[in-house]
């Protein structure tokens, strides 16, 4: 490691970097954060690999201006390549207000070629290259400075290697003839409301039992209210206040300051500061017309899956995985098999594209009846009819 033996801290290192980069096609990227304290990732590192060149670039440091280097984050001409890229891809959303373009996620690609529903980055490192990696600095500040050689060489070597593994798999995914078997799941990527969502869908992320309207509507209320005071605070939801309590406070729906007492775990007890904001926030929710109340989610109102399909359509995707090569959770969540078992027309990807080539066909001909599975030498076949 011997032209990065220290970090690119000025904006000429980082141009200098730069036209060595942009003299190929293909660039590995790979970032540092923190995000503990706050709502948004605190950037503190980023490497960049092409070829056998490899950077290690300061965003910290006063003396750069990253600007040439967002340039080429949407620089048509390079694919840029990391392993896991969401929260990479959302630190330069939040930055520059552009998903970087075009790009290509190895551990996508390490699905579509069987290697674990989500293979982590040592995995691929030590299956393609046979290389054991160092973990000693995965828990590294990397806010802190100044950083050693050995975490330097540690943010380093997940671009390098990264670097040598993208040919490789993408050969791998070129032989096979799977390479579009990636463009739904890359695409969903590229989604700006992936790395910007909506305030009043928070709501949706939390675990509820109850599902009454008029608590739904408190909790979408107060769920959007708590989102938006992390985004303006840029401080994590639950510093502000936990799932839980705010799910409580959405079941007992407190009318005055008295009724937080009896609330667990709320910020400061009955006197806390965010009392008034809560109260207003759940008036609103009061006065908010019916109609624009939450409907109850899909998963919660629809009719239960039955269940001997539902079993069935396991058995033939464990079977059918396991013959083609492919992580079960790329071809089809539990979610969507539910939705196959209840419906044959349900809207869901597994009916679509490649998937409904290689699954959703045999899926509903096995609901038909049409073929059958069959347990034979302890292996599982399918059964066709016999052609006249």
């Amino acid at each position: 490691m011997d032209n990065t033996s220290r970090l690119i801290t000025t904006t000429d290192e980082l141009e200098h970097a730069l036209n060595i980069l942009c003299e190929f096609n293909v660039v590995a990227i790979d970032t540092e954060f923190i995000r503990e304290s706050t709502y948004y990732p605190q950037l503190c590192l980023i490497q960049l690999a092409a070829g056998d060149h490899y950077f290690a670039v300061d965003p910290q440091s006063d003396m750069i201006e990253l600007t040439a280097l967002f340039e080429m984050m949407t620089n048509k001409d390079i694919l840029k390549v990391f392993h896991a890229g969401r929260q990479d891809i959302e630190i330069f959303v939040h930055l520059t207000g552009n998903i970087p373009d075009p790009i290509f996620d190895t551990q996508i690609a390490a699905m579509v070629i069987g290697l674990g529903d989500q293979a982590g980055y040592d995995k691929l490192v030590q299956h393609y290259l046979n290389i054991e990696l160092d973990k000693s600095s995965r828990f590294t500040d990397w806010s802190a400075r100044p950083l050693s050689e050995r975490q330097l060489e540690y943010a380093l070597d997940d671009v390098i290697h990264l670097a040598k593994i993208y040919p490789i798999i993408h050969d791998e995914l070129y032989r096979s003839n799977r390479l579009e078997w990636l463009d739904d799941d890359i695409s969903a990527l590229t989604q700006m409301s992936v790395y910007k969502p909506n305030p009043d869908d928070a709501w949706k992320r939390l675990k509820v039992r109850s599902h009454k309207p008029d608590f739904l509507n408190r909790l979408k209320f107060l769920a959007s209210w708590r989102e938006q005071r992390a985004i303006a605070k840029n401080m994590p939801k639950n510093r502000i206040i936990r799932d839980e309590t705010l799910i409580d406070i959405a079941g007992t729906n407190p009318k005055n300051v008295a009724k937080f007492q009896s609330i667990r775990g709320f910020p400061g007890g009955s006197t806390g500061k965010l009392v008034p904001e809560i109260l207003k926030t759940l008036a609103e929710a009061e006065k908010s017309p019916r109609e624009s109340w939450p409907k109850i989610r899909n998963d919660y109102r629809r009719d239960k899956a039955p269940a001997a399909t539902l079993e069935l359509l396991r058995v033939l995707l464990k079977h059918i995985t396991e013959a083609e090569n492919i992580a079960p959770k790329l071809l089809a969540s539990a979610e969507e098999l539910e939705a196959l078992a209840r419906d044959d027309n349900a809207d869901i990807k597994l009916l679509k594209g490649w998937r409904r080539e290689l699954f959703g066909n045999i899926a509903l001909q096995l609901k038909s009846g049409e073929i059958a599975l069959t347990l034979r030498n302890n292996k599982l076949e399918l059964i066709y009819p016999e052609k006249d």
